[in-house]
């Protein structure tokens, strides 16, 4: 009962511990997701390449290797590089020194994956960089699966609807979709037929994109009035590829 004789006579000392104590629990309350979560402060750059129909063991040595020796010679401040190399997929993770500079690196990574897809099969493209912190850990990832719908359409769907609606949600990181299959489409030759006229597969190729452009068409003034014109350069249905000259 002591404690209660001395809080009456001394009111004004238990009445500032009671507002310490809510202070110091309302920053407790606000420093705590800091002191769960602390930022470390290790910048990882993160480079995907996409390249489809490639097996693993030619992704790793086509691209993976190509991209980390160029890596290494030109980006400053790496403490050590990750790959991990799929079929048709290959991820590159770049550690950067404590302190480094996450922009300039993501800057640096992008910069030197240009001039070496000169050097990586044909067709190839950029990579997809993201720069992001050891402590952004994902807490979420989605699955699609469809019992009807087949993969094409599911990839569809995921990259161009749903993709897009997370994406607006603050503090979501959006990739690519992985895995899946991308709507493509196969034009099947006959040899036999390219034999006999001295066409080479590359001849198809070429006679392909030179026959599915996309061309500036602009308008066409008749009397008073002005008419958007269309041209006829790329089929508007795939069964259009096979009336290509």
């Amino acid at each position: 009962m002591w404690i209660v004789r001395l809080a009456l006579r001394r009111p004004y000392t238990f009445i500032v511990l009671a507002m310490l104590i809510v202070l110091m629990g309302a920053m407790t309350i606000l420093r705590m997701p800091t002191d769960m979560y602390p930022e470390i402060n290790i910048p990882v750059v993160a480079a995907i390449w996409n390249y489809n129909g490639l097996p693993p063991t030619e992704m790793e040595g086509r691209i993976t290797s190509i991209f980390e020796r160029a890596t290494t010679t030109t980006v400053s401040g790496i403490e050590h590089l990750e790959s991990l190399t799929l079929g048709g997929t290959s991820v590159v993770k770049i550690f950067m020194q404590p302190g480094a500079s996450v922009d300039g690196a993501v800057a640096q990574v992008a910069a030197v994956s240009q001039p070496i897809l000169r050097q990586m099969p044909p067709g190839a493209i950029a990579p997809l960089v993201m720069g992001y912190s050891a402590s952004n850990v994902p807490v979420l990832q989605l699955g699609l699966t469809s019992p009807t719908l087949p993969e094409q359409q599911v990839y569809d769907l995921t990259t161009n609807f749903l993709r897009t609606g997370l994406a607006t949600v603050q503090g979501a990181q959006v990739p690519l979709p992985y895995g899946g299959k991308v709507r493509t489409v196969v034009v099947d030759i006959d040899p036999q037929k390219l034999f006999a006229w001295g066409i080479s597969p590359s001849d198809v190729t070429t006679a392909v994109n030179q026959q599915n452009v996309i061309l500036p068409s602009g308008t066409a003034k008749i009397g008073s009035l002005e008419y958007n014109v269309l041209m006829n350069g790329s089929p508007d249905l795939i069964a259009g590829l096979n009336d290509l000259p």
